[in-house]
């Protein structure tokens, strides 16, 4: 062999190493200096300690269907009215899927004419709470139960009018997630 077929070949030995090598090295680099998140395909949080739907009184053999479930504060004012709208707009842009979901509202008083405006009674189930909701469930989230009566997703309540359409998107998108996963409800 020529000195320059032996140059030629071991450049190409070296460029076919890299080749290989190079992205095993920027993987390593990515998972050490965490420049993207572990998994993480959902926009709620998962719920880490079990909580069912019989224990804030909820029949769990009366629905078996994935549940939006809405705890409303006591003074249920503009925000609470908001996200109210927002959890009806994305229960109606899940499509051809919003009979295997049911929004449930949980209140403690009941509902006066401006709230029951937003609320479409053949969707929403509108339930007069147990002193059990508001002892699990707080006021300030928005919880997502499997047909199983297991709460599995909750969401902060948005903190602004502005926020409740990326509220509503995120909701949205992780329930179409479990629906399409989900073989039950």
């Amino acid at each position: 062999m020529s000195n320059k077929q032996q140059q030629k070949s071991r450049r190409t030995l070296v460029l076919v190493l890299l080749a290989f090598i190079l992205p095993v090295l920027l993987a390593k680099l990515a998972l050490d200096n965490q420049w993207f998140n572990y998994g993480v395909t959902n926009q709620g949080n998962l719920i880490d300690q079990p909580l069912n739907i019989g224990d804030v009184g909820i029949d769990p053999q009366a629905i078996k269907q994935w549940l939006v479930i809405y705890n409303l504060p006591e003074n249920c004012q503009q925000k609470c009215l908001q996200t109210l709208k927002g959890i009806e707009q994305s229960y109606l842009a899940l499509g051809r899927e919003t009979p295997r979901v049911t929004p449930i509202a949980i209140s403690n008083s009941p509902f006066n004419a401006e709230q029951l405006k937003l609320v479409n009674q053949r969707h929403w189930q509108i339930i007069t709470s147990a002193d059990n909701a508001n002892n699990q469930l707080s006021s300030e989230h928005i919880y997502v139960a499997d047909p199983l009566g297991n709460i599995v997703l909750s969401y902060p309540q948005p903190a602004t009018i502005e926020d409740i359409p990326s509220f509503g998107k995120a909701m949205l998108e992780d329930l179409k997630k479990l629906l399409k996963y989900s073989r039950i409800g």
